[in-house]
C-alpha cells in the first residue's frame, strides 16, 4: 500500500512540474535511440564481414604455377645426372609475374636428392618472364619416384604445385634416351628395358646389313628372355 502511495506522489509531482517530466522522458528516448544506433552499426559490420568472407571464398586464385620442365623426368643415379626444373608463375589472367618467390622442397628421406650444399629447400625469385629455374639439383642413390613441392608467394597470395620425378639406375645411353623421352613426352618416360630392346634391334639390323654385304642370306636372331633382356645371336 505504501508503494502505491509513493508512485502516486511521484506522478503528481511530475504533473505539477512539467519541465521535469519532459526532461526525464527525453532522456529515456535519447538512450533508446543510442542503443538502436549501436545495434544497427554492429549488424552492418557483421554483414560486411560475411560478404567479404564469401567473396574471398569464391574468388579465383590470383597465382598459378605452370610446370615448364622437370615433370616426369628420369634421373640417372649412377651418373648423378638430373634434368633441371623450371616453373612459371602467372596471375589470374595468365600473365607472368616477375619478382615472385618460389620455394622448392625435396623429400627428407627416400628417393630424391639435394640442392647446393646438401640443402633440401631452394628459394628462387622469378625473372621478367615469370620463371624460376632450379640449378644445382643432384639426385641421390635411392631408386624410386618422388615429388618436389613447389610454393609461390607474391603480395600476400600463394599457390602450390608438385613436380614428380623418378630416380633410376640406368646405363649412360639409356639415361640420355630416358631423359629426352621424359622431357618431350609430357612425363611418360621410357624404361631401361625398352631402351635395351631398341639398342638390340638396332645392333641386329647393323649385323644383318654386314652379312648381306658379304653375300650371306642368313640374318642374326634376336631373342628377348623372360627378364626382358634382349640378346643377339650369330647369323
Amino acid at each position: 500500500m505504501s508503494t502505491h502511495s509513493d508512485c502516486s506522489r511521484k506522478i503528481s509531482l511530475c504533473k505539477r512540474d512539467r519541465s521535469l517530466y519532459t526532461a526525464a522522458t527525453a532522456g529515456k528516448e535519447c538512450e533508446m535511440q543510442r542503443l538502436i544506433s549501436v545495434i544497427l552499426a554492429q549488424l552492418l559490420v557483421i554483414t560486411q564481414c560475411v560478404q567479404l568472407g564469401f567473396a574471398q571464398a569464391t574468388a579465383k586464385p590470383s597465382l598459378r604455377i605452370v610446370i615448364v620442365e622437370g615433370e616426369g623426368a628420369i634421373n640417372n643415379v649412377r651418373q648423378r645426372v638430373a634434368r633441371e626444373m623450371i616453373v612459371q608463375v602467372n596471375d589470374e589472367n595468365d600473365r607472368p609475374i616477375a619478382g615472385a618467390l618460389v620455394t622448392f622442397a625435396l623429400p627428407n628421406s627416400g628417393a630424391g636428392g639435394s640442392f647446393a650444399n646438401g640443402a633440401r629447400l631452394l628459394n628462387v625469385v622469378t625473372d621478367q618472364a615469370g620463371r624460376s629455374v632450379v640449378q644445382g639439383f643432384t639426385p641421390n642413390n635411392v631408386v624410386g619416384t618422388f615429388q618436389v613441392n613447389v610454393t609461390a608467394s607474391y603480395q600476400g597470395q600463394t599457390a602450390n604445385a608438385v613436380i614428380s620425378q623418378t630416380n633410376a639406375s640406368l646405363a649412360s645411353g639409356a639415361s640420355t634416351a630416358a631423359g629426352t623421352a621424359g622431357a618431350t613426352g609430357g612425363g611418360g618416360g621410357i624404361s631401361a628395358t625398352m631402351v635395351g630392346i631398341i639398342a638390340a634391334i638396332a645392333g641386329g639390323a647393323a649385323a644383318a646389313a654386314v652379312a648381306i654385304a658379304r653375300g650371306g642370306k642368313s640374318k642374326p636372331a634376336i631373342t628377348i628372355g623372360t627378364a626382358g633382356a634382349p640378346t643377339v645371336g650369330a647369323p
